[in-house]
């Protein structure tokens, strides 16, 4: 969304109000920005802003910065396709995680009713409920989630897939190495950080985001992924370069129990929209680790 001209005035003061470390100031225009309905987005060298969020059963809300609290934190984004959505939680109900979990559903202003599919299911846990008003693009929309996450694993789960058995176990044990920073059933690897191929279970260059976990600690210092990632794609690439340039190990475990279905952010585009925000997305990538050779597992030139 474009940020309104107001809220903007006021970023840009409480910018200036913490490079002159005045912090009450700072404190004073965040509540101001809030009340507009913006919420504040810090990060190293720039501050931005979101729609707030509306949060159900989550008050006051966690923190990332605070200890684990429960083994395993899933979190599936709702946006368009309630018939995905509802797919997705039905394998849930069936085949919920083996450990301590929760369900953290990141409602990024969806096009359905989330009551209906959530009704109709017998969860075996009550879902922690993050609402946007606006939609938010996807990187912003799955570091809602992550910011709320209270798990010692945090799990992201596309809704193109549907769990038929027990998918947690497998993905645990991948990362009981304190090595090990980022899992998933899927990963890629690259020779020249330009191209990247499909890759067998055992250390990978990347996760792909279907299904991708991490470990707390790693997202502790990652914090989420870059909000200019407003199309999925690549997304999962630069999040699992900066998982590995903070020294973690990245695993692709073997094949995971879920069936995979269409993948909606994929198909719902025309082919012209998708490979622009698709190479977009990419340049994004080879910005921030085109000449960091150093994280491919097997270079060409080696």
């Amino acid at each position: 969304m474009k940020i309104p001209e107001e809220v903007r005035r006021l970023i840009f003061e409480r910018k200036s109000a913490r490079e002159a470390l005045d912090w009450e100031r700072a404190d004073a225009l965040r509540e101001q920005i809030a009340a507009l309905g913006w919420e504040v987005q810090d990060s190293p060298g720039r501050s931005t802003a979101r729609p707030a969020i509306t949060i159900a059963d989550a008050v006051p809300p966690p923190s990332l910065d605070n200890p684990a609290s429960v083994a395993l934190s899933l979190q599936v984004v709702a946006d368009d396709h309630p018939e995905d959505f509802a797919r997705l939680l039905a394998g849930l109900a069936a085949h919920p995680p083996s450990v301590p979990w929760e369900l953290i559903i990141v409602a990024n202003a969806p096009s359905f009713d989330l009551d209906e599919p959530l009704s109709a299911l017998h969860l075996p846990i009550e879902p922690t409920i993050l609402r946007s008003p606006q939609r938010l693009g996807w990187a912003d929309a799955r570091t809602l989630g992550l910011e709320r996450s209270r798990g010692e694993i945090t799990l992201l789960l596309d809704t193109s897939l549907e769990p038929i058995g027990d998918f947690s176990t497998p993905l645990l044990a991948a990362l009981t190495d304190p090595a090990v920073g980022i899992a998933g059933g899927w990963g890629v690897t690259s020779g020249d950080g330009r191209e990247f191929v499909d890759a067998p279970p055992g250390e990978v260059d990347a996760i792909e985001g279907y299904c991708l976990a991490t470990r707390r600690e790693a997202l502790q210092v990652v914090r989420g992924f870059d909000h200019r990632f407003r199309f999925y794609r690549n997304a999962d690439l630069d999040f699992s370069f900066a998982v590995r340039a903070a020294g973690w190990r990245a695993m692709r475990t073997e094949a995971l129990p879920f069936e995979r279905h269409e993948h909606r952010g994929y198909t719902s585009l025309p082919d012209t929209e998708r490979n622009r925000l698709s190479k977009r997305n990419f340049y994004r990538f080879l910005k921030h680790w085109g000449d960091r050779r150093d994280l491919l597992l097997r270079p060409f030139d080696q």
